[in-house]
């Protein structure tokens, strides 16, 4: 599910205006979203928008010196939309020393090494993606695992989710830890009996180094964010909702735009310590429409695997009910200022304590007027463990849950653990939430996933793991059907962007945002899937299809 850099290069370069020529798309099936008329048997599509969605003869008869694209057998879709993802991360993780899949310690180390060797220099070695749930271990690394493998360099490796991380004992020198260093607010340094650091950063604590390591130059920059763009287009998305963005991130964004080099739409939404203007002025968007920014990015706790997670009672497995990363008078303030300017607020949160703070904190910030609050569609990110009384308050709330498929079909392999049975009955509960009329949109949170539409479908109507397997815990009553799974990556995430009247769904008027695969997954066997080939995508009738 890997594409080759110049993979990226040749659908870059692919990117150029379609001709005057209508497109008309046939040979396969055509899911609308649209209720009325879920399948039609031809698109026609003029300029940037659907000009007719219907039968093969009336396209035809409308078709101007049409360009014919034939499904072949396969399938067509309203343009998917991960609705949560990390546009310079997923670049990044493309450029630095990529950990997924690594199934032990000693092959870690061996992919650390590997990396050293072909990177040599005195840089700070810098990657991510390992997760120590399935490791024959069961323990999180050590920087003394990290030393036998590289000593003479920092090396700053961070966990999957992202919010914990492993550092050896060089890195730790340049960021200052050591045995006196406090915990900084929102963070833990784990310790072994001694009182020394292990290594092993969570959360706020990871800053101790980030603010040590070299900053991300304009190029690199500039490098992770075509990198991103085009593997996105190339798996069959054509819209992201880019989470935790920087200005600079925008003004790269906006530069490809401009420059014809940008195959999707990005909605932004800003880390907080980059969102003063979107707090002031509200959204904004690029000349081009492709680029907008929403709003603002917060965080109220950790993650559930690195027990950084906000609970409302102890970790099943371990001390400590989790962290609170922003506090509850900072958050309101945040808050105050958004409703103020009309900036949509998206929020992280995990934990059963953690959404609940969050419901009741965008509850306060509208006071009794929640029809407002409804129509600010603020928004909670991952919603992933949610008391059962707090299950209904979403929909009365009006707040969107941003939720990623693929996190429950690896999570469950520890989440029993981390929660114990009671609290699992509120995990990734995306039945649960729809049967209560929350608005669900679904997500990656790629890097922390691979970001591949495929599998988050798969994830969400099927709820196993890539090879199959559930455990008798897993829920496999919260899976969801196909068509609620595919409004969950198309017409949802427009909606919850402003933008359900031209977007989300294939009717005449709208633009012209589709997605392609050789197969049809609202039809195929679960394993099969994950066999679809994205072939083509198609935005604001502009076409890419992979060389």
């Amino acid at each position: 599910m890997k594409m080759h850099s110049a993979f990226c290069c040749l659908l870059l370069a692919a990117l150029t205006p379609c001709a005057a020529a209508d497109l008309l798309v046939h040979g396969g099936t055509i899911h609308t979203g649209d209720a009325k008329h879920p399948q039609v048997e031809a698109l026609l599509i003029r300029d940037d928008k659907i000009a007719f969605a219907g039968s093969l003869d009336e396209a035809n008869q409308q078709a101007k010196d049409a360009k014919l694209i034939d499904l072949k057998g396969g399938a067509a879709y309203p343009g998917f939309t991960d609705s949560h993802a990390h546009l310079t991360g997923i670049g990044l993780r493309e450029l630095e020393l990529n950990l997924e899949g690594v199934a032990s310690i000693d092959a870690l180390l061996d992919a650390l090494k590997a990396w050293a060797k072909s990177h040599p220099g005195t840089e700070p070695i810098t990657g991510r993606g390992w997760i120590e749930t399935h490791w024959p271990e069961k323990r999180f690394p050590t920087r003394a695992d990290i030393d036998r493998a590289v000593s003479d360099r920092p090396v700053f490796l961070e966990r999957a989710d992202g919010h914990a991380a492993i550092a050896n004992s060089r890195a730790l020198a340049l960021g200052g830890v050591d045995a006196k260093t406090a915990d900084p607010a929102g963070g833990q340094i784990l310790r072994d009996e001694s009182g020394q650091p292990t290594g092993m950063l969570i959360d706020g604590a990871m800053d101790l180094i980030y603010a040590r390591l070299p900053a991300l130059t304009l190029e690199r920059r500039r490098e992770a964010l075509e990198r991103a763009v085009a593997l996105y287009a190339a798996r069959g998305w054509t819209a992201v909702h880019n989470m935790s963005a920087t200005r600079e991130d925008v003004a790269v964004l906006e530069a490809l735009a401009k420059a014809g080099k940008l195959p999707l739409r990005v909605d932004n939404y800003l880390d907080v310590q980059y969102a003063d203007d979107v707090l002031a002025r509200g959204p904004s968007h690029d000349a081009t429409g492709l680029v907008h920014v929403r709003g603002v990015k917060l965080y109220i706790d950790g993650a559930l695997g690195s027990r950084g997670a906000a609970l409302l009672a102890n970790y099943s497995d371990a001390p400590g009910d989790g962290l609170l990363l922003t506090q509850p008078d900072a958050f309101a303030r945040v808050l105050k200022r958004a409703r103020a300017s009309n900036c949509q607020v998206a929020t992280h949160a995990i934990g059963d304590r953690g959404n609940r703070l969050v419901l009741d904190a965008y509850a306060a910030a509208f006071g009794t007027d929640t029809d407002a609050l409804a129509r600010a569609r603020w928004r909670i990110e991952h919603a992933q463990v949610i008391h059962p009384i707090d299950i209904s308050r979403f929909a009365k709330l009006g707040v969107i849950a941003s939720m990623q498929p693929s996190h429950a079909i690896g999570d469950l392999y520890f989440a029993p653990a981390r929660l114990g049975p009671d609290r699992l009955l509120g995990a990734y509960a995306w039945r649960w939430l729809l049967d209560t009329g929350a608005t669900l949109v679904a997500g990656s949170d790629a890097p922390v996933e691979q970001g591949d539409p495929r599998i988050e479908f798969y994830a969400a109507t099927y709820r196993h793991d890539l090879k199959g397997r559930a455990g008798p815990d897993w829920h496999l009553e919260q899976a969801i059907s196909r068509a609620e799974a595919l409004r969950m990556l198309t017409a949802a995430p427009a909606y919850a962007v402003f933008r359900e009247s031209s977007l989300g769904t294939l009717e005449a008027g709208k633009l012209a945002d589709l997605t392609l695969f050789s197969a049809d997954i609202m039809k195929a066997e679960p394993a099969q899937i994950l066999q679809a080939r994205p072939v083509m995508t198609i935005v604001g009738g502009k076409a890419i299809s992979p060389p």
